[in-house]
């Protein structure tokens, strides 16, 4: 009779410390999605299955409005970080010039930070420079934190990349910014992916950022949130509406990771 294989002691409590970690990190989610399907408006009984609630948060205008305006300002903020941020990323690698270190860590100071930090710092320039809030400060300030998450995934990227492909190039009669768009560019192009998908989700998620900086009229999807949370507490419609943004953010980080790692393995 074949002898039975005896698991070590060490790895039933590294088998049972995950089961329990993700069942801790998982449980509020799964009750969550749960009640999104509950018949009742009440969150303490369950009634029945439904559909209702998420097709009816499409119906309020509120949360539709504070959607495209989320929308807005991840896409406008993605989109300058990652210019700024490429640019950022090679010039602390390629190139020398003084005070380079110093403007490498305050490049990732926004990645340390406390978010009230950067709100309330944000706040005050807004106020010093009579700059009215609206959407556009709400843009401006998630820039400052998009462009460091870029940065910090294009670098990375850059960091596994040999300089001497752009020697070679440079060698061969092409101009820096030839070298730059058709030898470095498209190697960089999965870290750049990568790094404004999180930075869009960051975007999207933020919320103590956008409430200090919002104007009258420029509400974003956390801050509406939060407002009819206050106002008439948890809701099948914000349950859906929470379900179907942790499945968007998941679904764009899975593709974020799956971008880098195929990057890593070019």
């Amino acid at each position: 009779m074949a002898s039975q294989i005896k698991v070590p002691p060490i790895k039933r409590w590294q088998t049972w410390y995950t089961v329990i970690a993700f069942f801790y990190m998982y449980l509020p989610i799964a009750v969550l999605t749960i009640f999104s399907f509950n018949k009742s408006p009440s969150p303490s009984q369950w009634t029945g299955f439904t559909w209702e609630w998420y097709s009816k948060f499409l119906q309020n205008p509120i949360l539709r409005a504070s959607l495209q305006n989320s929308l807005s300002v991840s896409l406008v903020a993605v989109s300058v970080s990652a210019v700024l941020g490429t640019l950022t990323a090679v010039g602390l690698a390629r190139y020398y010039f003084p005070g380079k270190s110093l403007y490498r860590g305050a490049t990732y100071l926004p990645l340390i930070v406390p978010d009230i930090a950067i709100a309330v710092a944000t706040l005050v320039f807004f106020v010093a420079i009579k700059l009215p809030l609206s959407l556009g400060t709400i843009m401006i300030a998630h820039i400052v934190f998009c462009l460091a998450y870029v940065t910090v995934v294009v670098s990375s990227r850059l960091a596994s990349i040999d300089p001497k492909l752009e020697e070679a190039a440079l060698d061969l009669g092409a101009t820096p910014l030839q070298a730059f768009l058709r030898v470095l560019l498209p190697q960089l192009l999965p870290g750049i992916v990568s790094g404004c998908l999180l930075a869009f989700i960051l975007s999207m998620d933020d919320f103590v950022i956008a409430y200090f900086t919002a104007g009258v009229g420029s509400t974003t999807l956390p801050i509406a949130i939060f407002s009819s949370l206050r106002n008439g507490g948890v809701t099948p419609e914000l349950n859906a509406l929470s379900v179907l943004l942790i499945i968007a953010s998941a679904s764009i980080a899975a593709i974020a990771e799956i971008v880098r790692s195929w990057g890593h393995h070019q």
